[in-house]
């Protein structure tokens, strides 16, 4: 559901570009200005200026601001060591990209005139394909060739019937955390938008978005809870 009016949506018709629907867009240039896709963009680049800003006022002795961040940063790296173990570190980088990129993308189709990239499934997607294609990437540096046990079950005779369940379990996540993420942000865009048409900016469309904003929080911790365990799955031995 797209905001009646988006605001790089009428940038780009001033600037003679083509916007058109997503079912009308034929060529790259159409397919780039899909609102996902530039909002996306808008995502990135409003993370990296806050990444940038906290980055350079880092102070030996910290002041409020860097003591704030600090415990945000902490408080996720701790978290997912409790989840994957001292081995699962190195992921962390992966994790608080995604949660911040996903919280931030549910949060901006509040703001009227924006469009949330996580109300695409195309957005949420790509998302789940990077953690399930990584999950196998950890598999196999942590157990090499042996990471095919994970998929053969416990007693050899097994494995022709196991093997199968496995892999359409593996591809289901796929399906699990994209559409997961991508319902909930869509039904609360559809509800806004209706809002937003039938009673104007004001008043009524308030106890939806803060609800909205509870659960745009909620849908980015259930995601990186759900990437957390499938990377600490991939990491234990095959039992």
């Amino acid at each position: 559901m797209e905001h009646p009016i988006l605001f790089l949506n009428i940038l780009f018709e001033k600037l003679g570009l083509p916007v058109v629907g997503a079912e009308h867009a034929h060529t790259v240039l159409e397919q780039v200005l899909q609102p996902h896709v530039t909002y996306t963009w808008v995502v990135m680049i409003v993370l990296l200026l806050l990444a940038s800003m906290a980055a350079k006022t880092l102070e030996i002795v910290p002041t409020r601001g860097q003591n704030v961040f600090e415990a945000i940063i902490t408080g996720i790296e701790d978290f997912m060591i409790g989840v994957t173990g001292e081995e699962g570190r190195f992921v962390f980088p992966l994790i608080a990209s995604l949660g911040f990129f996903i919280l931030l993308s549910n949060y901006m189709g509040m703001i009227p005139g924006f469009f949330s990239p996580t109300a695409n499934i195309n957005t949420t997607a790509a998302c789940a394909l990077i953690v399930v294609v990584f999950t196998h990437v950890i598999g196999i540096r942590f157990h090499g060739i042996k990471y095919i046990k994970h998929f053969m079950g416990p007693i050899w005779w097994l494995t022709p019937l196991i093997m199968p369940i496995e892999i359409i379990g593996h591809l289901a996540r796929v399906l699990s955390l994209s559409i997961r993420l991508f319902g909930n942000v869509f039904g609360e865009e559809l509800v806004l938008g209706i809002l937003f048409f039938l009673a104007g900016l004001y008043l009524a469309p308030l106890p939806m978005m803060v609800l909205g904003l509870f659960t745009g929080f909620i849908q980015a911790f259930i995601f990186c809870l759900l990437s957390m365990m499938y990377f600490a799955g991939a990491i234990e031995e095959a039992h």
